[in-house]
């Protein structure tokens, strides 16, 4: 199916129970509200303000006011486990398992961003969830963070581009989307302490901007709070951050929730911005029974009036130190978004679940998500005549993922792994040999019986296909088995794991024809055997139908138009996080000093070659790029470009506009995204692709001044297909 038609299609498939997102502000809302908060007691306003299960937080049923029931995840919605945090057995939960967050920003297709979030809001609503616990636009600053995967991009306007499209999605369908983690919730290691320092500038120019995105443009209902502190303060109750910030100078009118016991103080919450505090009973259990009886969920029943806004928050609430208002503020939030989703006072259609439409949605995203690294001498794609024989090795072609990584764990309803979108693509006409290659376990070094055998079967075959990379870690059926990209744990280095180099390595010696496929959350260390690799692909977490996508791309049923959302450094110590900063700090401090320079605006600033750029992304065709023209249209200006598809097949581009200011008061990095479009082109066809910058895009964050700054002068428009490969510049006078 080609994109074109998909849209139709899926525009058609997901209109049914679809309603335009409410405006979280109207003058009849709020008359609503005002008479409701007025008939609360205390009591019942002070309730409102924490969770009553795992994942509910409590309502007034006398006057109407239902529960807000709430559900992870970024890339589909959470296996069910009732008001405790036990897995409910017998249940329908197993839905659709989209690809994760950094697949859908590799697609540079906002319009799939929609359809994902579509699917999100569609089945969260099915399964009678409120809120939706996605996105997360935390910026991907170091490849070591084992969150990276739930992620878009190390671009602030990549980042903010596909969250729009994603929580439109979901709040379309009646749903409120809940934009993570805010702010700065760069390392998971030590999440829960460490103090984050950074500039101002750092602040406004990376770490805010998707935020601001999805408050201001997505009109996201929700906002969670991070665990970690923020120039001393933490997160979820920082003043700075909450009030100055988010809901002063954003005018966010909506909800902010805490993540799961990141509340830390009553009167920083209740001063501070927290709204609703959740989780705080996983702290609670933790510190006061056995983590045994903590994994059953066992609790004592009065366990949620001890949350910071219960039973603290009442007592000065009536002993005056903390005024009512202060309640009555964040019951008017809760209260805003139950209206906005017609949880009072209206009925929501009702969402679907793990339907055709949404399982189309996820092979789509996973088809354009997948990126062709490199391709020497043409070995991709395969042809079924000239390939008769294949070995396939690597666990990673066998494993299924979606109940990995943590809080995002998905219960899949089905998952095609590599080996299955293989077996079924070539049927019966390619032999295929499964060898391991490696096993997926703690501690687990290079197995030579299991190299040997899958040299063995590259030997014998007119073509291999490594599947290797990085997990979410070894036994998926344990919560806390968790390594590499996982919530709660980062990558202790870039290494291939499991010695996963050894057995490349031999493979590449017994068969040159052999094909690299990455699965994982991101930049991996390839340095000892990429010189040697005639073709890499990058796979990502890519959904329940990942396995089909691949097969289809290996094939060339469809061509690659994936593009990196984050750099690939050589090494670790490439990367401006460990070169320039600190990654996990010391003594509970992380010092930002990499600043602005995150990802390529250090490698193309500071002259430092990447193993794969930002933005690189090959294709089975090539385009050509003529006419680029530069015009002012007001204080915005037009791009233009006519893109060519100059093959025999038909592809898509992604054209990338990035500008440069040639002389500034303070130093700006070498260029910076502002712009970008995916364009479709059938064979030898040529598009006149259009490109909008507004007067934002030229402007940077002056510390000394406090305020974003536009100064006049000279500046270059770059046109692109990557970072690192220019295919265009004009200058313009502004």
């Amino acid at each position: 199916m080609t994109t074109k038609k998909y849209l139709i299609c899926a525009a058609l498939l997901f209109s049914t129970g679809a309603v335009q997102a409410q405006a979280l502000y109207n003058p009849a809302t709020e008359a609503k509200i005002t008479t409701l908060i007025g008939k609360m007691t205390l009591e019942e306003k002070i309730g409102m303000l924490h969770a009553n299960s795992s994942f509910t937080s409590t309502g007034v049923k006398r006057l109407g006011i239902p529960e807000i029931t709430t559900s992870d995840g970024p890339h589909g919605v959470r296996p069910e486990h009732g008001r405790d945090w036990t897995l409910d057995e017998g249940v329908d939960d197993a839905g659709t398992y989209l690809p994760t967050g950094n697949a859908l920003a590799a697609t540079w297709n906002t319009q799939l961003g929609y359809a994902y979030g579509s699917v999100l809001g569609s089945e969260a609503n099915y399964r009678g969830k409120d809120i939706i616990l996605g996105p997360g636009v935390n910026i991907i600053r170091s490849p070591l963070n084992g969150r990276n995967f739930e992620y878009l991009s190390e671009d602030p306007f990549l980042s903010g581009r596909m969250a729009i499209g994603y929580i439109k999605g979901v709040q379309d369908q009646g749903v409120s989307a809940c934009v993570k983690h805010y702010a700065a919730n760069n390392e998971e290691t030590d999440r829960g302490t460490v103090d984050v320092q950074m500039s101002e500038r750092a602040l406004r120019e990376i770490y805010l901007p998707a935020f601001k995105a999805a408050v201001t443009e997505g009109h996201v209902h929700s906002v969670m709070g991070s665990y970690n502190k923020f120039r001393g303060q933490y997160a979820t109750h920082n003043k700075y951050l909450m009030n100055d910030i988010l809901k002063g100078q954003w005018g966010f009118q909506g909800l902010v929730m805490s993540d799961w016991g990141s509340v830390h103080d009553t009167k920083e919450a209740l001063l501070n911005g927290t709204d609703l505090e959740m989780g705080t009973d996983l702290m609670l259990m933790y510190s006061s029974v056995s983590q045994t009886d903590a994994a059953k969920g066992t609790q004592d029943k009065n366990i949620y009036d001890r949350f910071f806004l219960a039973d603290s928050a009442l007592t000065m609430v009536k002993n005056g130190t903390v005024p009512v208002s202060v309640i009555d503020e964040k019951l008017r939030r809760i209260l805003r978004v139950m209206y906005s989703t017609k949880m009072i006072d209206g009925k929501r259609a009702k969402g679907s679940y793990n339907t055709k439409a949404h399982q189309l949605t996820a092979l789509k995203v996973a088809e354009e998500a997948i990126v062709l690294l490199k391709n020497e001498n043409h070995l991709l794609p395969l042809k079924k005549a000239a390939v008769k024989s294949i070995a396939v090795i690597g666990q990673n072609a066998t494993r299924e993922n979606s109940m990995g990584g943590g809080s995002s764990q998905v219960k899949a309803k089905y998952e095609i792994t590599p080996l299955q979108g293989l077996t079924s693509l070539l049927g019966k006409q390619t032999t295929i040999a499964y060898a391991q290659g490696y096993t997926i376990a703690r501690g687990q070094k290079a197995d030579q019986r299991l190299i040997d055998e899958a040299v063995a079967a590259a030997k014998s075959a007119d073509a291999a296909i490594i599947f290797c990379g990085w997990t979410h870690g070894y036994d998926y059926a344990k919560w806390d088995d968790n390594a590499y990209d996982a919530e709660g744990v980062d990558k202790p280095s870039l290494e291939m794991p499991f010695r996963q180099d050894k057995l490349i390595k031999a493979v590449l010696k017994a068969n040159p024809k052999t094909i690299i496929v990455l699965m994982g959350g991101g930049p991996i260390d390839v340095s000892e055997w990429i010189d040697d690799a005639p073709a890499v692909i990058e796979g990502w977490y890519p959904g329940m139908e990942g396995g089909n996508a691949l097969a289809k791309v290996i094939y060339g049923e469809v061509n690659p138009s994936g593009k990196l959302p984050m750099t690939f450094p050589r090494k670790l110590n490439d990367s401006p996080a460990h070169k320039l900063g600190e990654f996990l700090g010391t003594n509970g401090i992380v010092k930002y000093n990499d600043d602005i320079f995150v990802g390529y605006r250090y490698f193309d600033t500071y002259k430092v070659k990447p193993q794969f750029a930002f933005g690189h992304g090959l294709s089975y065709t090539t385009f050509g790029y003529s006419e680029m023209a530069v015009t002012k249209a007001g204080k915005n200006v037009i791009v233009k470009v006519r893109v060519k598809n100059n093959g025999s097949r038909a592809g898509a581009e992604v054209v990338q506009v990035y500008v440069n200011q040639n002389k500034s008061e303070l130093k700006r990095p070498e260029k910076e995204l502002k712009s970008f479009k995916k364009v479709f082109l059938k064979p030898g066809e040529s598009k006149m692709v259009e490109l909008s910058l507004d007067e934002d895009s030229f402007k940077y964050f002056h510390e000394t001044r406090n305020e974003w700054v536009h100064e006049a002068g000279r500046y270059t428009i770059l046109l692109g297909a990557a970072s690192d490969d220019i295919r265009g510049s004009r200058s313009i006078d502004l």
